[in-house]
């Protein structure tokens, strides 16, 4: 049995990971490669030929899990692609999105394709990676597996999904295989979310493996713990929309994020914590996934599970509107009174959000509340990053709007996580993989694993590992 990380090798994004055994490939997620910048062309180039591939195994939705594998099928992958449930769905959802945003960046060239001459204006008009027939296609494909249920892949390998929190469906992977006479196991984690997150299960103990593929997201680093979401809620609309006539702007991913936020919302003002104030859900992305959270209610935690018997829908109350159309995302502009805006993207690159931008950064009364990571590069870092000007819509705006943000929301396990979830495996496996992570947060992690004398691997991109 061999194992080759192609991808999330010393870097978040692009999971891609192959197994071997006795000439049957499987791929363990097959997501899209951000590192290059916004030219996503390098993720049309796979370092094996995807005909040779058998299986695909999708951990979940998430984009940098699932976003390559339509490329894999217009090169030629034939097979399945194993997944729970709600990963189907919600992956479908974000996989269609994808194609829009491939098509939205064509947009950059007013002048047409035939004026372009040479590489560097050809970046600019990128063909799309794949198109919404491969979307189709890759949904087509796509059998869909229950948590703990065995799945028999082959006489001598066999499947079994376990939850890990992070996304609705998100699932660690534990392979079972006979290699050669020999019993082996190894799990493939994907993202390990938190424990008592909105909405999502809390990561389950694994049974015991010998070979362990974990994600490292957050190595070195700890989420606060001061306080509950509800409460820095609470303090953030009070200050921004009862002591004073503001709006609240909460930049949100539109699967995951959005949902554990309104159903956080729906509790404050479903108990009467607060007043009742506007909340706005301007993302069309979001509305759909709301409706698969709302379809696969057996799949959230006991305490989501215990506010719908007694208050009813998780995601629907008294002063929330889900924002369809565009005339009404723009009609929000001239709502002059306190509100909250929840709307896409999280990082303020693309989507809705940036109109909400647009009309309120200069506006003192107003709150940016970043809930999710921003990466370098991206507005929402610049912006937490304390620019005093940004450029929108081809405009230079001062910032007077307030920036803050909170970790609370986040979908990822911290360092010391990770750390309970590894030492709750009943043996010591025989070598943990590291993955999905940037290189400190790796080494931190590495680090005190080892000095729990666990044998710790870091692996680069095409490294063979014999199981």
């Amino acid at each position: 049995m061999k194992l080759t990380c192609w991808g999330a090798a010393k870097q978040v994004t692009g999971s891609m990971h192959l197994l071997d055994i006795d000439n049957y490939r499987i791929l363990i997620d097959c997501g899209l490669d951000y590192e290059g910048g916004k030219d996503l062309s390098h993720n049309a180039n796979f370092p094996f030929n995807p005909a040779e591939i058998d299986l695909i195994i999708l951990t979940h939705a998430h984009i940098d899990h699932s976003g390559n594998i339509p490329t894999l099928i217009k090169e030629g992958y034939k097979g399945q692609i194993l997944c729970t449930p709600p990963t189907a769905e919600l992956s479908q959802l974000l996989l269609s999105d994808a194609v829009n945003l491939f098509f939205n960046k064509k947009k950059g060239n007013p002048k047409g394709r035939r004026k372009l001459r040479n590489r560097s204006q050809a970046d600019l008009y990128t063909a799309p990676l794949y198109l919404q027939k491969h979307v189709m296609d890759t949904a087509d494909r796509m059998v869909t597996v229950a948590y703990h249920k065995q799945f028999q892949i082959r006489d001598n390998i066999s499947l079994e999904f376990i939850p890990t929190g992070h996304l609705l469906g998100a699932a660690a992977c534990k392979l079972t295989v006979s290699d050669n006479g020999v019993q082996k196991t190894i799990t493939f984690t994907g993202d390990i979310g938190r424990q008592n997150s909105p909405v999502l299960v809390d990561p389950e103990i694994l049974s015991q493996t010998e070979y362990l593929v974990c994600e490292s997201t957050y190595g070195g680093k700890h989420h606060s713990t001061d306080s509950t979401i509800e409460e820095t809620l609470i303090k953030h609309i009070t200050e921004t929309c009862l002591e004073q006539p503001g709006r609240l702007i909460i930049p949100a991913f539109s699967v995951g994020r959005t949902q554990a936020l309104v159903y956080s919302l729906n509790k404050i003002f479903s108990k009467k914590l607060l007043p009742p104030i506007p909340v706005f859900v301007d993302s069309p992305l979001a509305n759909r996934a709301t409706e698969v959270y709302r379809k696969y209610k057996n799949y959230v935690n006991e305490e989501a599970e215990a506010f719908y018997e007694t208050y009813g829908d998780k995601f629907e109350f008294e002063n929330l509107s889900y924002v369809k159309e565009l005339k009404e995302s723009k009609e929000i502009a001239d709502h002059f009174e306190p509100c909250i805006i929840i709307s896409s993207a999280g990082m303020l690159e693309g989507g809705r959000i940036q109109d909400h931008l647009f009309h309120n950064i200069q506006n003192i009364y107003a709150k940016i509340l970043f809930i999710g990571y921003c990466s370098e590069g991206t507005l929402g870092h610049r912006l937490l990053r304390g620019d005093a000007f940004i450029r929108l819509k081809g405009k230079d705006l001062a910032v007077f709007a307030k920036i803050d943000k909170t970790d609370l929301f986040s979908g990822h396990a911290d360092h010391q996580d990770i750390l309970d979830y590894i030492a709750a495996i009943p043996k010591k496996p025989k070598r943990i993989f590291l993955v999905h992570g940037e290189q400190s947060s790796m080494l931190a992690l590495k680090n005190d694993l080892e000095n729990k004398d666990y044998q710790v691997s870091l692996p680069e991109k095409g490294m063979v590992f014999e199981l």
